[in-house]
């Protein structure tokens, strides 16, 4: 546990925790008063880190990390829903698309699983897909980006 610029309830971090695990989500961050809490499960265990607004170096980091480079490309397919996101449309199957394909208006690349229902996830444009930001089997959340397509 991290903690800087002052306390936190405790009580919340545990309820915060708690809520990951009862829901399935990966990460819960809430702001109140100037501090942000942020509670997020990796491997298994849910980790906690607090900051002050001014904390500039986090923001940095995060900024270069691949997945946020592309969530201001133009070319980005977000997830349109919560789901477990599979790159091919049966185990074993070859993925939908790989890095470097071509692709066109409304084909498939890949698909998301919500309440028992598989759901196809079209290509908003034609082009080359430059990034494949998931991996088979994982989950996502609205508007996680999942891959990245470049106009032809």
């Amino acid at each position: 546990m991290t903690q800087q610029g002052g306390s936190f309830d405790k009580d919340l971090i545990r309820e915060l925790a708690a809520l990951l695990d009862e829901t399935g989500l990966t990460e819960i961050e809430i702001e109140h008063e100037g501090r942000r809490i942020r509670v997020a499960r990796g491997s298994g265990k849910a980790g906690f880190t607090a900051e002050l607004p001014d904390q500039a170096s986090r923001e940095a980091l995060r900024a270069s990390s691949r997945t946020e480079e592309f969530i201001v490309h133009p070319g980005t397919v977000t997830s349109p829903m919560v789901g477990t996101a599979y790159r091919s449309p049966e185990p074993g199957a070859p993925p939908f698309v790989e890095i470097g394909s071509k692709v066109a208006a409304g084909q498939t690349l890949l698909i998301i699983e919500a309440m028992k229902t598989m759901n196809q996830i079209p290509s908003p444009r034609a082009g080359t897909v430059i990034a494949i930001l998931i991996e088979d089997g994982q989950p996502v959340e609205y508007g996680e980006p999942l891959a990245v397509i470049e106009q032809r």
